[in-house]
């Protein structure tokens, strides 16, 4: 099966795409195009995913990849060995050639790009991330590099949607004690239930920058096409398989 890329409307022209589990090579209950060397799959099936996932997004690119602990910290990428990735959960760069790599499984992927200053982002927004500002840091480090902020355009890749995010009243009450007006992100279902991309989406448009888009796909819903950590957790797998979001320059 051929690799599955995702792309945003907005990101058009540039090397990007979010990744499904489609066109790789993993088996069993990760199978398909699995890319965390943090599962239980075969080291050398990850691998051969990785490499299948960057040559259907910028062939022949160089990787840069962080250790991602749902913080909101945000590096200028660098080709570090894995077991030398620093601690965070964005990166940016203006280096042609290399590709940018974001692992999910239900958080929400972002993919940024300034293309008149040649600088790009990719940044792991889950609910932690998104509230402590990690997309913010993300365009803070991008202007570092030259970037303006009403330029860079930015899109939200598949994450767990709505309908499938219940959540409990604590988790509710910190976006309320961050701003009372997040309450616009829950719903009664009838307990709780979080719009992460929606409040991705309004953290970005509140940064000002100057385009964003969400492609509005639910990982836990779709179990053909996309991991999901909470339906692995409620089916008692016992592992799960996680997806690239890419983006890079053209050398």
């Amino acid at each position: 099966m051929t690799v599955e890329v995702i792309r945003a409307a907005g990101l058009a022209g540039i090397a990007h795409g979010f990744l499904g589990r489609r066109g790789g090579v993993s088996t069993g209950v990760v199978a398909g195009l699995n890319v965390g060397s943090g599962s239980e799959d075969n080291p050398a099936a990850v691998a051969q995913n990785v490499r299948l996932a960057c040559a259907a997004v910028l062939p022949g690119a160089a990787m840069a990849r962080v250790y991602q602990v749902h913080s909101e910290v945000a590096v200028v990428a660098e080709e570090w060995a894995m077991d030398e990735r620093p601690r965070a959960d964005a990166l940016v760069t203006d280096r042609p050639g290399l590709l940018l790599g974001i692992v999910t499984a239900d958080c929400a992927p972002v993919l940024l790009a300034d293309r008149e200053a040649g600088v790009i982002g990719a940044a792991h927004a889950g609910w932690r991330g998104a509230l402590d500002g990690v997309t913010d840091a993300a365009i803070v480090a991008m202007e570092g590099l030259g970037a303006r902020r009403e330029r860079i355009v930015a899109a939200v890749g598949p994450c767990i949607g709505q309908a499938s995010y219940e959540v409990d009243e604590g988790f509710r009450e910190r976006f309320l004690a961050a701003d009372p007006s997040n309450a616009r992100f829950f719903r009664a279902l009838p307990t709780p239930h979080f719009d992460l991309e929606a409040y991705v989406l309004a953290r970005l448009q509140a940064a000002g920058i100057g385009a964003i888009e969400g492609v509005g796909l639910d990982t836990y819903a779709d179990e053909q096409r996309f991991f999901s950590y909470r339906r692995a957790t409620h089916l008692g797998q016992g592992d799960y398989g996680r997806q690239f979001s890419l983006i890079g320059l053209a050398p």
